[in-house]
């Protein structure tokens, strides 16, 4: 009897075994739980992702047109999002001026490495000075805004400088080695150039004018023959 109890046992495994494997598909993710979850967390981290980046642009219009005065549930009705929304990803006001201003840092030292990908060396280093041109009127428009932050800009300031001071030395490098300019440019000297344009312009028309100076250093950097 013994021996029928345990046949009859394993009879019974293996039939529920085969149970299983006769299962359909949509029936076996019910054992896995893991790979069933994992395409749920997927579209959540992209829809957030993507009402950060429509925050941030909204933000920097809205901040361009009012100052650090904006209404930030206005903000979040321009962006398409609630408020809560704007709130869990940027908690304060400070927060939000901060992400800002960041972002368009990182914009600016992400061209560096594309452009020296896609152009040759001369070509990329005018094309990321033209938009160091569009990122200085970013900074005088978001610095009024930044002025308010506890304890002032300083440090948000600090912590871009070297991703931008790094993005245009690799770039100059690259053109030096390429023979394209002179060995002694100092890299530094492009952007002061760039900065003292914006902060003697008394015209609205003072990126024209920035933009026609980028022509002018490259060239006036080219080797002497």
């Amino acid at each position: 009897m013994t021996n029928r109890h345990d046949f009859d046992k394993t009879e019974s495994v293996s039939a529920v075994q085969l149970d299983n494997r006769g299962l359909s598909p949509v029936a076996n993710i019910f054992c896995m739980p893991t790979k069933r979850s994992q395409p749920a967390r997927r579209k959540p981290r992209m829809d957030a992702q993507l009402n950060r980046e429509r925050i941030l642009e909204v933000a920097k219009e809205a901040f361009a047109r009012s100052g650090a005065s904006t209404s930030l549930d206005d903000i979040a009705r321009q962006a398409g999002v609630g408020a809560g929304t704007l709130y869990r990803h940027f908690p304060t006001r400070d927060t939000l001026l901060e992400a800002v201003y960041r972002t368009e840092v990182e914009k600016l030292a992400a061209a560096e490495r594309k452009l020296a990908q896609d152009l040759p060396p001369i070509e990329a280093l005018r094309a990321w000075m033209l938009l160091f041109v569009d990122y200085i009127a970013t900074k005088q428009i978001i610095a009024p805004a930044l002025n308010t932050l506890v304890g002032g800009p300083s440090k948000v300031y600090e912590a871009s400088r070297a991703q931008i001071t790094g993005a245009i030395r690799a770039l100059v490098e690259r053109v030096i080695e390429n023979g394209d300019i002179r060995r002694d440019l100092d890299p530094l000297d492009l952007l002061r150039a760039l900065i003292g344009v914006s902060n003697v312009a008394s015209s609205p028309d003072w990126q024209q004018s920035a933009r026609r100076l980028v022509d002018i250093l490259i060239t006036g950097s080219r080797p002497i023959k």
